[in-house]
């Protein structure tokens, strides 16, 4: 299968490293102009000079406020592909997660993607073809109790994306949610690190991790970056012009169940 996204330009936000970052090269690879999106200005020049070769373009901004969202759309105002990747995590003792921490959740994790997806979706609608995704996670449909909040916000995705889906019905832009399963990134290393000991070497200390809170995970090893963005270069792709308003499982098998 050759995917060519030749002529297209994509947005991945939070895409400075980890999964966004992989996304965006698996996008940029298979010809697409690609916004590389975070925080500030030094993060993303930052993350050009990692990315290499593709056609990127600096498209900073905090995607979860206003400003920041109108930021990025000064530089991107249309968009053929959006990938709403941006997402914090961590953990809390479910009963002392305040209000302003769940609020913040869903301000990151949620209300940025809603609000692209409001911005660049008319366009797409009117040129007949589009691309919109939703980076969902596993803890969408196993929530974890380490982590209500964040398990909550990614559920609320699987929801954005089928309405969002639905309101795109017939035009040609098809929009789904990717439920990630447990992912090797730097973040998730310093996540592992704060629930084993952390005098283990990494191979140990991930080993450790999915025997004892990811058990039912199949693969029995976390996903590498590459291998959710292979999912997400795909369901961008023309050869996926008959998957709307799913939730996508690129999972190791970690959802205990058929369906999601």
């Amino acid at each position: 299968m050759q995917i060519d996204l030749t002529g297209r330009t994509a947005l991945v936000t939070g895409s400075t490293r980890g999964i966004g970052a992989a996304i965006a090269t698996g996008l940029a690879r298979a010809g697409a102009r690609v916004g590389v999106n975070g925080r500030n200005e030094q993060s993303v020049a930052e993350a050009l000079e990692r990315l290499g070769d593709g056609d990127f373009v600096a498209a900073p901004g905090d995607v979860a406020t206003d400003e920041g969202t109108r930021a990025v759309l000064e530089v991107l105002p249309e968009v053929d592909i959006l990938v709403n990747n941006l997402g914090i995590f961590g953990t809390v003792e479910p009963l002392a997660i305040s209000d302003d921490e769940w609020r913040r959740y869903f301000e990151t994790n949620v209300l940025s993607g809603v609000r692209l997806t409001r911005a660049y979706l008319p366009g797409m609608m009117t040129r007949g073809w589009g691309r919109v995704q939703y980076i969902a996670s596993d803890s969408a449909v196993v929530i974890p109790a380490e982590m209500i909040h964040y398990g909550v916000s990614k559920t609320a995705l699987l929801g954005v994306a089928r309405g969002f889906a639905k309101a795109a019905a017939g035009s040609g832009v098809t929009v789904n949610a990717v439920i990630a399963g447990p992912t090797h990134t730097g973040g998730v290393e310093d996540f592992v690190y704060e629930l084993v000991d952390r005098d283990l070497p990494w191979d140990e200390a991930q080993h450790e991790f999915m025997r004892k809170y990811r058990p039912q995970s199949l693969l029995q090893r976390l996903i590498e970056p590459e291998e959710i963005a292979n999912l997400v270069v795909y369901l961008s792709s023309t050869f996926a012009s008959a998957t709307t308003g799913g939730a996508v499982r690129v999972d190791g098998g970690y959802v205990d169940a058929i369906l999601p």
